[in-house]
Parts: C-alpha cells; sequence; structure tokens
C-alpha cells in the first residue's frame, strides 16, 4: 500500500485526544490541508481545536522538501506554541515518522510524531512534545481523508 497521506495533496480531518502533564485527556478536533507546489517541494498546514475547554487553537504552517528517493524529507513550519521549527521525516512501508526541534525554544522543545496507514483514507497518529528529557504533551488521534 502506496501512502496517501503528505505524498498526495488532499484534505484530511483529524479527531483524537490531547494529554498534558497536569491534565486529563481532552478531545482535540483539526483540519489538515497538503498541497504539493513543484515535484519535490510540499506544503501542510494544520489547525487543532479543543472543543471541550477553553484552550487555543495550535495552528501550524509546514512547507518541506522530498529527496531524490523520495524516502526522507526535510520541513521548517510556524508552530503557534513552539515558534519556528525544523525537522526530519522518513517514509517507511507502513508509516511516516518525523521528529523536530524549535529553533529559539528556550524550554528546548522538541517533538516527534508517527503516523501508522490503516488504510489509504485513514492513518492513526500518535506523537508528543518533549522539554528536555520529560513529556510535556500528547497527541493520539485518526486521520481520515475528506472528499
Amino acid at each position: 500500500m502506496s501512502h496517501s497521506f503528505l505524498l498526495e495533496p488532499g484534505k484530511w480531518k483529524l479527531q483524537g485526544s490531547w494529554l498534558t502533564r497536569e491534565t486529563l485527556p481532552t478531545p482535540v478536533e483539526g483540519k489538515l490541508l497538503v498541497a504539493w507546489k513543484q515535484a519535490n517541494c510540499f506544503q501542510v498546514v494544520t489547525k487543532l481545536s479543543f472543543p471541550e475547554n477553553d484552550q487555543a487553537d495550535i495552528i501550524i504552517k509546514s512547507r518541506g522538501r522530498m529527496t531524490d528517493h523520495e524516502r526522507q524529507y526535510t520541513f521548517v513550519l510556524q508552530h503557534n506554541l513552539l515558534g519556528q521549527v525544523e525537522g526530519e521525516g522518513w517514509i517507511a512501508p507502513e508509516s511516516i515518522i518525523q521528529r523536530y526541534w524549535g529553533l529559539s525554544d528556550k524550554q528546548h522543545r522538541t517533538g516527534f510524531e508517527t503516523l501508522r496507514q490503516i488504510s489509504p483514507d485513514q492513518y492513526h497518529f500518535s506523537g508528543g512534545i518533549m522539554a528536555g528529557h520529560y513529556l510535556t504533551s500528547t497527541l493520539e488521534a485518526e486521520l481520515t481523508r475528506q472528499s
């Protein structure tokens, strides 16, 4: 099965749970838009909302470049919590794995994400943000492609 998320343009819906060290799991929903500008350059815009509490939305604007072999990519993004971020990702046979790090973040936060393909139109997402050696938040969700 070849990947549809990230490697193809599309609209995706996210539904899941956000966890932080201090709180119980909180429902989160979101939308992701994947666009390709050139043969090897992509953009992803993400908006995460928390419908059951007053937590501010998370907005992420990313742009990246696929390597010649289309198995690895690098990206930069603007994250309204982390600021300017850089990262790298790998395209594995059944999942997409990426890690990132804040460039001017005083807390030295980093993050990781895994998207495991369930079907061409569905992925299981899990990821987290760390400050130093400690997890500060995690996200677990399902991504579903919208028609």
